[in-house]
């Protein structure tokens, strides 16, 4: 297979009926009110072979759209309802051809160069969506038309989504399919750092959907980032209002482990915004394990607000070289926040023990060139 140079465009032939019960693996089901999202794995390389079927990486939040005969609900990785957050969204879903769908996928925002930016997608939700190109970019059909599709192999599943949604190519929209390459890996993801994207998510071809983190689906970034917990805060110098820098850190071991003050990054209306939400969850002690020097006088918070950073590297004592904040996430619990490191490549590459589905013929078009994510969709 060959790479591509961007995630594919979706819209050309424009979505159709779904017979869902026609999917290999398909079974009958009652619609699900909400199903764990499949998560991916951290790995230093993408994994070779014509087993894998690659995607791009988009930088947005996670959610899962439910549509039944009440109408469309979109929810969050952790089951929390963000349909009002996002109503472009719930009507382009509720505009296709079916009455019971659930769908994976991500909502972000497309920048003028084509990609997509968390940054971008918070001052979208911050300024009442007056700025940038919100998108709904799906990647999984989980459940249509009264047929539970999470034991079809992965790749009869994008199918049924693909003809559902609309094949590549046409004009964009805010609801938009994310296509695909099978095999060539390495070249795929070179290309997407090449053009400046996040990563890449491979994925096993003949995989069920499994509500869990494993080895089917892998993330390979080109760029280092890290969710972390805010720990506390510092008070601003010189012209700058609000905060100073955010104090963070990750899970480990029980434990709130530093990891790095965060000083870039922040607009203006940022640092106002984190000081309002810091002040109430401010706190006489440090949340972290170990007993920091050389900050001043910090306020310390409780660890609830979790934010996402950009980095260089992790040092030698877990700190983060040149951290800059990217935003707020929302979308998960502090709790769950710990140092993400990349899994053993063998472990990637290797079958699991998870059953697979009997493999097809290898398809080796790659999804259309154009840029990252703006083009093609239905609206």
């Amino acid at each position: 297979a060959r790479a591509a140079s961007a995630p594919a465009r979706a819209g050309k032939t424009g979505p159709a009926p779904l017979d869902a019960a026609g999917v290999a693996g398909a079974r009958r089901g009652a619609l699900p009110r909400f199903v764990p999202p499949q998560l991916a794995t951290l790995v230093a390389r993408a994994p070779t072979g014509e087993d894998w079927l690659h995607e791009m990486k988009f930088d947005g939040y996670r959610i899962l759209a439910r549509r039944d005969d009440a109408g469309v609900t979109l929810l969050s990785r952790n089951g929390r309802e963000w349909t009002d957050r996002f109503p472009t969204v719930a009507e382009s879903v509720r505009a296709l051809p079916a009455r019971e769908l659930l769908l994976d996928g991500e909502v972000a925002v497309v920048t003028s160069d084509g990609r997509t930016s968390f940054q971008a997608l918070q001052n979208f939700m911050s300024d009442g969506g007056r700025s940038g190109d919100l998108v709904y970019m799906v990647f999984d059909l989980l459940h249509a038309e009264g047929q539970d599709l999470t034991g079809a192999r992965l790749e009869d599943r994008k199918a049924a989504l693909a003809r559902l949604v609309g094949a590549p190519g046409g004009e964009p929209g805010t609801l938009r399919y994310s296509d695909h390459v099978v095999g060539s890996g390495a070249e795929f993801f070179a290309e997407a750092c090449r053009l400046g994207l996040e990563g890449v998510v491979s994925k096993r071809r003949g995989a069920r959907y499994r509500s869990t983190r494993g080895t089917d689906w892998v993330k390979t970034k080109c760029l280092s980032r890290q969710e972390v917990v805010i720990g506390g805060y510092t008070d601003p110098e010189g012209a700058r209002s609000g905060i100073g820098a955010l104090l963070t850190g990750v899970h480990e071991g029980g434990q709130l482990v530093y990891a790095g003050k965060v000083g870039t990054g922040f607009s203006a209306r940022m640092l106002q915004d984190l000081k309002k939400r810091l002040e109430p969850l401010e706190q006489p002690t440090s949340p972290f394990s170990a007993r920091l020097t050389g900050l001043g006088r910090p306020h310390w918070v409780r660890p609830e607000l979790v934010a996402e950073v950009a980095f260089g590297e992790w040092t030698a004592d877990g700190r983060m070289r040149h951290p800059s904040f990217q935003g707020l996430r929302e979308d998960k619990p502090a709790g769950q926040v710990v140092r993400e490191r990349p899994a053993r490549a063998a472990a990637a590459d290797s079958a699991s023990a998870e059953p697979r589905v009997p493999e097809r013929p290898s398809r080796t078009k790659p999804p259309s060139r154009g840029r990252a994510s703006a083009a093609g969709g239905r609206s």
